[in-house]
């Protein structure tokens, strides 16, 4: 089994920086980036100052000006359709639970960005 995990992680890369100094190491024409931010109004979830409200223009601005593509996924709130109104979005309905069968329906947008 050890040898299957080392086969399948062989290329695998971990890394712990914040997103723009990852988002910079790493673009280049052929990356896709997939995001996935804090929700709007939920960016302590992950642990206090590590995201705030200002990084989501942050975070627009600078995958504005990368070389690859991305896809972001994030709750659909005016708040966010407007800072990234240069982008493509498609809003969509999805299903938040932890346990099977239950959950709230809720809308979320991707929003993607190609060169």
């Amino acid at each position: 089994m050890l040898e299957a995990v080392h086969e399948r992680l062989s290329g695998v890369v971990i890394e712990c920086l914040p997103y723009d100094d990852f988002i910079a190491r790493y673009d280049t024409p052929k990356t896709l980036f997939y995001l996935d931010p804090p929700y709007w109004g939920c960016e302590n979830d992950y642990g206090k100052n590590i995201f705030s409200r200002d990084d989501f223009k942050t975070l627009s601005n600078q995958l504005k000006a990368i070389k690859g593509r991305f896809i972001l996924s994030i709750n659909d709130v005016p708040e966010i359709r407007k800072i990234f109104s240069w982008a493509q979005m498609e809003a969509v309905e999805v299903n938040y639970s932890v346990a099977k069968g239950k959950g709230k329906r809720a809308g979320e947008l991707l929003v993607t960005g190609t060169k």
